[in-house]
């Protein structure tokens, strides 16, 4: 799943140890800053040269305007008097420089994404900040929803993106370990909105050797799920452009989900309802069927009700409770039985050309969605594996499996 390409950082050492004074007004009053304000208005802080893109976009999107960037620190005194910037013109787009506007149309879909900023064999070594349970009293296994601090380093992402987690130690070859791939979970702008942080949803994983009997627990998603706040943890990517969100703020978004492949589904729902970003405001419907083994096992069960009864005419939360509920006929309640229960709703949907289908869990579950939509496509005469190929043509049917 990685690119033979990367984007690097290509900055000196001595300049990646310059610092910046901001000169910033209008800030909204939120906390984030305990900066001294001028009557002006004017706030004043530091940054330093690898975090001047993300805070210039921390700074569009709370709905300041730059007034002033001054270099300050090493080589300060011969270039303080030059002044880098005086307006908000200089804050970066959502995605596009100032200067490729004009080419932004001609680009394919995801050409503006980060891509493997940082490279296995050289991994970003963030913090973690937190690692909280998400399966209730009653529900299967562990998951976990870990938060890592990336403030000190140029990793940036967007919803539906993955990054690599290069868990310590070596393996029965006596080799390092290699990276695993992990789907984000939250927003381009963190679970704490500042930019400074990017979360994972992790299940540890747990099975018997059907060989040797052995009861086995996954490296790298035991290290994770074990992980303290103040751990260390090495990070690469971001990697990925099958599971982006559209540009559309208006698209039908039906997200079909197992398990931790809830992840870039909570990322997408909390972009579009619980971010309260200026810079975006989803008015489609997003439609999320999530497939779980018991109740306690629904990962972020009250933030997702909460989001759709304050959103009605925007979201729908469809479960689909194998071990508890039943069909009509007896059997269990699995995601494909609830496609088959909405087959004239979703088909309908689906012929719009603003919908957007993405699938995400483990490998197994493809079988049975393409068994629930080819229920719901034959009703209509269509054959649903020929209608798929022209989903993925037209870039609206996305998955993401392991």
């Amino acid at each position: 799943m990685y690119s033979t390409s990367a984007i690097g950082n290509t900055n000196g050492a001595a300049s990646g140890n310059r610092m910046f004074r901001y000169e910033v007004s209008g800030l909204r009053a939120n906390g984030v800053t305990q900066t001294p304000v001028r009557q002006s208005g004017s706030v004043f802080f530091i940054v330093p040269y690898n975090r001047m893109v993300a805070e210039m976009r921390r700074i569009t999107r709370l709905g300041g305007k730059i007034l002033n960037i001054t270099p300050v620190g090493i080589d300060s005194e011969q270039s303080a008097a030059a002044p880098m910037a005086s307006s908000s013109a200089a804050s970066p787009s959502n995605g596009a420089s100032a200067n490729g506007a004009a080419k932004a149309k001609n680009k394919k879909p995801g050409a503006d994404v980060p891509s493997n900023i940082y490279k296995p064999k050289n991994p970003y070594i963030g913090k973690c900040l937190s690692n909280d349970p998400l399966v209730g009293e009653g529900g299967s296994g562990i998951v976990q929803h870990l938060i890592f601090d990336i403030s000190e380093g140029d990793l940036e992402y967007v919803e539906g993106q993955s990054i690599g987690i290069i868990p310590p130690g070596k393996d029965e070859r006596g080799r390092p370990n290699k990276v695993r791939l992990y789907s984000i979970a939250s927003t381009r702008h963190g679970d704490n909105v500042d930019d400074k942080t990017v979360s994972l949803c992790v299940r540890q994983l747990e099975y018997d050797d059907p060989e040797t009997g052995e009861h086995v627990y996954g490296t790298c998603s035991t290290h994770l799920c074990g992980l303290k706040p103040g751990d260390d943890v090495a990070i690469s990517g971001p990697v990925g452009k099958e599971m982006l969100l559209p540009e559309d703020t208006k698209a039908n978004i039906i997200m079909l989900g197992t398990g931790t492949g809830i992840a870039p589904f909570r990322a997408f729902l909390w972009r579009m309802f619980k971010e309260n970003n200026p810079g975006y405001k989803f008015d489609g419907l997003a439609w999320l069927f999530f497939g779980i083994p018991y109740s306690a096992n629904i990962l972020y069960k009250d933030d997702l009700e909460k989001m759709q009864a304050e959103n009605p005419d925007n979201m729908r939360l469809t479960y689909a409770v194998s071990r508890e509920q039943k069909t009509e006929s007896g059997g269990k309640m699995y995601i494909q039985e609830r496609i088959k229960e909405h087959a004239d709703e979703l088909w309908g949907m689906i012929q719009k050309p603003e919908t957007h289908l993405y699938m995400c869990g483990l490998r197994g579950m493809e079988a049975g969605v393409d068994e629930g939509m080819t229920a719901a496509a034959e009703k209509f005469g269509v054959e649903w594996k020929k209608y798929r190929r022209q989903l993925k043509k037209e870039h609206r049917w996305h998955v993401e499996v392991y």
